[in-house]
């Protein structure tokens, strides 16, 4: 079983490189498992489910835009995202992605086997150095909540 954990994210962008950062801690501490593969990657429909086939599992990680306080953690599947407030161009590319992927008979995980771990975003539009300070407290804890659902996905299958 192949599980894919990656981190999405525009590196120029404030907290739009929160998956980014996160992938970037978890790398040495998933680095003895050869079974889970951890890498990041810019947002992208078609590229983000290119990455997706072959797998198993998969768990995303990317900033989102709610109304929720930013720096709150959410564990969503597929088909429970939340619509953004924001009109970035990857709103909901995950699912598109999905559906695109399955309707050319791609090798994806099943819905059931993909986690969407959002870290809520406080500005995913200005380009600077660093993520806002509500982001960036919120990696430590994003980086253990992947590490629970890769717990929950491979001791559900296996």
């Amino acid at each position: 079983m192949k599980t894919l954990v990656l981190g999405l994210g525009n590196p120029l962008i404030a907290d739009d490189r929160v998956g980014l950062r996160v992938v970037a801690e978890l790398k040495p501490l998933l680095a003895g498992r050869p079974d889970i593969e951890v890498d990041e990657d810019y947002w992208g429909g078609l590229r983000l489910m290119e990455r997706m086939v072959g797998f198993d599992r998969a768990v995303v990680v990317d900033a989102i835009c709610t109304d929720a306080p930013p720096g709150t953690i959410h564990r969503l599947t597929p088909n429970a995202i939340p619509t953004r407030k924001s009109n970035s161009a990857h709103d909901m590319t995950l699912p598109t992605a999905l559906a695109l992927g399955r309707q050319v008979d791609a090798h994806l995980p099943t819905d059931e086997n993909i986690r969407l771990i959002g870290i809520e975003a406080e500005d995913v539009l200005t380009f600077t150095e660093h993520c806002t300070p509500a982001v960036e407290a919120a990696i430590p804890r994003a980086v253990q909540v992947v590490l629970e659902e890769l717990e929950t996905l491979c001791g559900k299958n296996g």
